[in-house]
């Protein structure tokens, strides 16, 4: 796993404002073969594991919130 880079706290304040509010959200991240995938989905649920933040997604996907490109 690379160094994990905290994000800004108001970009998370946003993200946890799609997640209370259940809207569905468009979201452009990177794989860990550095590829860029989208999802449309809504946010479950936020976690921290070993000091790095992720974010999990309805379908059970789990994404690192460094690894955000977008979220529309």
């Amino acid at each position: 796993m690379t160094d994990y880079v905290p994000i800004d706290c108001n970009y998370y304040d946003e993200l946890e404002a799609l997640a209370t509010l259940r809207k569905e959200a468009e979201i452009l991240y990177l794989s860990e073969a550095k590829e860029e995938l989208f999802i449309s989905t809504f946010i479950k649920d936020f976690f921290i594991e070993d000091k790095v933040e992720f974010m999990v997604l309805a379908n059970g996907l789990e994404v690192r919130l460094d690894r955000i490109v977008s979220v529309n």
